[in-house]
């Protein structure tokens, strides 16, 4: 019983009210020093789901997830997008440095067919990081995806409506995002693997980027007819 008991609380899953336990995967900052501060310098847990949860697609969350998209492709890791409700502008993203090679657009016609995709690109070692735009995913659903996470050891960023907030999720971090002013972004976090929820911070994208960002943000219509 006691080995068992000391092997429960090595596991960095097992939160431990005010006791913090150090991660054994580099997590990925996010590129923002005022958010990794607010996450305890934890940044993109790796092997690991995290959440954005917003009201509507196109307010800055794909800035939010720039500086990854920049690293990862810069290193050959492939960067999967599943189900997107825009289609990217693929002239922005290579002016912001990111290798389109790298880059994989996927869509997907069922529910099911969503949950195999995110796993088999989430599993594979290739992969470096999983974004989804899921319109609705069961807790078991989330489990499912983050064991999946865990197995690939690579990073997955799911988009949902921010109505899901009070749904219990077994994501290692949750981001609330609201807009602020024109070119800015609010960030809420509401659960981090590690250590306490609450801590909030404005990002200013524009200044972030110092390039052309509305580009960027979107949403694009898809062609009619496609």
């Amino acid at each position: 019983m006691s080995d068992l008991l000391n092997t429960l609380l090595h596991d960095t899953r097992l939160w431990r009210g005010h006791r913090q336990m150090a991660v054994t995967q580099t997590p990925e900052p996010t590129g923002f020093a005022s958010l990794d501060r607010e996450l305890g310098g934890a940044g993109w847990p790796r092997g690991a789901l995290s959440e954005c949860l917003l009201d509507r697609p196109g307010i800055g969350e794909l800035q939010l997830v720039l500086p990854l998209l920049q690293r990862l492709t810069a290193r050959q890791k492939y960067v999967f997008w599943v189900s997107l409700p825009f289609i990217p502008y693929a002239p922005a993203l290579a002016r912001a440095d990111i290798d389109l090679s790298q880059l994989v657009q996927i869509d997907t016609e069922s529910r099911s067919d969503l949950l195999w995709t995110l796993e088999n690109c989430l599993r594979s070692p290739a992969t470096g990081l999983v974004l989804a735009w899921p319109e609705k995913l069961a807790a078991r659903d989330i489990r499912r995806l983050q064991l999946a996470a865990e197995a690939g050891q690579s990073i997955c960023i799911l988009f949902r409506d921010r109505q899901q907030a009070s749904q219990s999720s077994p994501a290692a971090l949750r981001l609330e995002l609201t807009p602020d002013s024109q070119l800015g972004l609010q960030v809420n976090v509401l659960k981090r693997r590690g250590g306490w929820p609450g801590q909030s911070c404005r990002l200013d994208l524009a200044a972030r980027a110092g390039q052309d960002t509305t580009v960027i943000q979107g949403p694009w219509s898809r062609p009619s007819g496609n």
